[in-house]
């Protein structure tokens, strides 16, 4: 298992744990809060969610169409979720347990990384440790204007997939490893970005009311409902002492 290829196995951990960010680790998603707030607003944005889970529209285009409708410079934008952006309560809790108990985080997004890297450094009040890796969309210039100008930036894709960023592509590697010689894979998720990521991982944590309990309803796809981390943190703790067996699948 060369930790070049595979970055996540460099410390042997026993477990890795993939999640979501928007809505996940956040209480609130920071693109449908710039989209309600400063774009087209909740409605529109709400139906682009619908359409996307009854397959009528890809969610690269839906969430693409989402961030354009926003002209407010990049750095305000920052600032505006600086302002309003809460980390679930117990995430904190869950990020130094990792730290400390060899346990990698891998945020997996679809949204944009210095967005991320910000939120999670502003709230958190320190600098990231490296037990914690984002892999998510960037940022880039709209006809060669600056950012931080009026209409100036626009997303720019991780991939070429359906959903911009398929973060099944960052699990699959780890997942295809046999079965005795990798980690155990865990997710969590509340939405329609996770779909691609949903049946990857050897547990799939499920934020209650969400679209993506929803999802797994409709197919039939086994997960653990979570209202918050203390419950991820309870569970993850569990089976790192092997006090709770996952199966591992194929």
């Amino acid at each position: 298992m060369g930790s070049t290829s595979l970055p996540y196995l460099k410390t042997n951990p026993q477990i890795i744990f993939f999640t979501d960010f928007d809505g996940t680790i956040t209480l609130e998603d920071s693109n449908d809060f710039m989209t309600d707030n400063l774009g087209y607003g909740y409605t529109k944005r709400r139906q682009g969610n619908i359409d996307v889970l009854e397959n009528k529209i890809s969610f690269r285009d839906s969430f693409r169409d989402m961030l354009d409708s926003i002209k407010t410079p990049f750095n305000e934008c920052l600032d505006q979720l600086r302002k309003n952006m809460r980390l679930d309560p117990y995430f904190a809790q869950f990020y130094y347990w990792a730290k400390d108990n060899n346990v990698p985080i891998v945020v997996l997004s679809s949204g944009m990384v210095p967005v991320i890297k910000t939120l999670l450094e502003t709230l958190l009040g320190h600098p990231l440790d490296d037990h914690l890796t984002i892999v998510a969309n960037e940022v880039e210039s709209r006809d060669g204007q600056d950012i931080n100008s009026p209409g100036g930036w626009q997303i720019k894709y991780h991939d070429d997939s359906h959903f911009g960023h398929d973060k099944s592509l960052e699990i699959k590697p780890y997942s295809a490893l046999p079965l005795d010689q990798r980690p155990t894979l865990l997710y969590a998720g509340d939405g329609v970005s996770d779909l691609s990521a949903a049946s990857e991982t050897d547990l799939l944590f499920a934020k209650t009311g969400k679209d993506l309990v929803t999802y797994c309803e409709r197919q039939g796809m086994p997960f653990t409902v979570f209202d918050d981390w203390s419950s991820i943190l309870t569970t993850t703790k569990d089976i790192l002492s092997g006090n709770l067996v996952v199966k591992k699948q194929n």
